[in-house]
């Protein structure tokens, strides 16, 4: 791990054999997250690692280059990209992301003319709390199919103590760097441990045939270098995938991106106060929101995932005390170079499904842990059965997969479930429900 005795300010350009190993952390600290949410979700890494590359860069733009925060692939979005991309298709869901950028804009100008009080209203944290452990439960089930049954279909003739073993030994490597390692290589236990599982695959592959689960026919046809910014089909042929729009997708995604609106508060507050400086004043919260909206909906023009700003990468600068925007704008652009390289796409791409759910167990755990986490540090009273109740709706109707459904005009079905009804319902029950101001706890 690079250290340094000095603090380098967000302003502050360091010389340049220490600019790129500093900027090569950043990149390390974000490439598992980013990379794992197109596995998950079908898209491609090397559009991903694009996008977010960029993305970051207008970002940094955006905020005057006064915020030193690296955007990535937003695990908040894996059920609406799989559940519209399942249903109507992935253009379906990059169309949904664009207005969700859309969304974080008008919020931004909402918030630039009229402050942020009208947020901390609508959504408290026992709302914000119970909706990020509703994201991370509800993949579960996700994560234990990928782990045990082979293309992850859950049925019984399906179940492999292959599999299971690959995950298993996945995951022990994860925990153990998660709880074991210290400073820098703490913040990337799951890099970690997705290179120990895929090692592990390969090492058994090489004894026991059952193991010989990775294929490198991909690796050896795909060009050294290519356009991430476009599709690949299966003659090698690029294409523009044009996003499409329809009323369920733009809904889902805007109502998903109110809880990493809630993200985004707590990512720049943290980063606040590590750097020691009020990114809510300056360059002001609505110029942060403009960034991370603008940037996810670039991300889903070329068809790359939702951005979201990297608390990863928040962890590296804290133990570095380096917080310059250069190393993060060195960061988007190695992520960017790294993403024309074909051959290293497709290597991401050969890794096995068991070991992306011994990985997710731990991942979505952690997710759903955070909710937990946003719920205890903010002092929520549960003996006040108002946060009893909606914490208790929103987890029953989020992890119970509850729907509304109906017809409009006999033609058009509109549907809403899962996390985006399970928001909708907690925020609707935090305004209409009585307040007793005298039972809340104060903080």
């Amino acid at each position: 791990m690079l250290s340094t005795q000095e603090i380098i300010g967000p302003r502050d350009r360091p010389v340049l054999k220490r600019w790129i190993p500093l900027s090569l952390q950043h990149v390390f600290a974000m490439f598992g997250a980013t990379v794992l949410v197109p596995l998950l979700t079908g898209l491609s890494t090397s559009t991903a690692l694009f996008t977010a590359g960029t993305g970051t860069l207008l970002y940094i733009l955006i905020t005057g280059a006064k915020v030193p925060t690296y955007l990535g692939s937003s695990f908040a979005f894996i059920p609406a990209l799989v559940a519209v991309g399942q249903s109507y298709g992935i253009p379906y869901a990059m169309g949904g992301a664009i207005c969700a950028g859309i969304f974080y804009t008008l919020v931004a100008c909402i918030v630039r003319f009229t402050g942020r009080g009208w947020i901390d209203k609508a959504l408290p944290p026992v709302v914000i709390g119970s909706v990020i452990i509703v994201i991370g439960l509800s993949l579960a089930p996700t994560a234990i199919k990928e782990a045990m049954y082979i293309g992850s279909s859950g049925n019984p003739e399906d179940y492999s103590l292959v599999y299971l073993s690959i995950a298993a030994v996945t995951l022990a490597i994860a925990v153990l760097a998660s709880i074991c390692l210290k400073g820098f290589f703490n913040t990337i236990s799951i890099l970690i441990g997705l290179v120990g599982g895929y090692l592990f695959t390969l090492i058994m592959g090489s004894f026991i045939p059952a193991y010989r689960i990775i294929d490198f026919t991909a690796v050896e046809q795909a060009k050294w270098v290519g356009l991430p910014f476009l599709q690949c089909d299966a003659a090698g042929h690029y294409f523009y995938m044009a996003p499409k729009f329809n009323a369920v997708a733009v809904l889902t995604f805007i109502i998903v991106s109110i809880s990493t609106i809630c993200e985004h508060l707590g990512d720049i507050l943290t980063t606040s106060k590590v750097v020691g400086k009020n990114f809510y004043e300056d360059p002001g919260l609505h110029r942060t929101l403009l960034g991370d909206g603008i940037a996810t909906a670039w991300a889903a023009i070329w068809g790359g995932p939702p951005n979201t700003t990297y608390g990863e990468n928040i962890g590296v600068m804290a133990i570095t005390k380096v917080y310059s925007v250069w190393v993060i704008g060195g960061a988007a652009v190695i992520a960017v170079l790294l993403s024309f390289c074909q051959k290293f796409g497709a290597v991401i791409q050969t890794i096995p499904t068991p070991v992306l759910g011994g990985i997710c167990t731990l991942l979505y755990g952690l997710i759903a842990s955070s909710g937990l986490r946003t719920i205890v540090e903010s002092g929520v009273d549960y003996q006040d059965k108002r946060n009893l109740t909606i914490s208790s709706v929103i987890l029953v109707i989020g992890i119970g997969g509850g729907v509304l459904q109906f017809n409009i005009g006999g033609s058009f079905t509109f549907s809403l479930g899962g996390v985006a009804l399970a928001t909708v319902v907690g925020i609707v029950l935090n305004l209409v429900l009585p307040n007793d101001e005298t039972s809340e706890k104060k903080h």
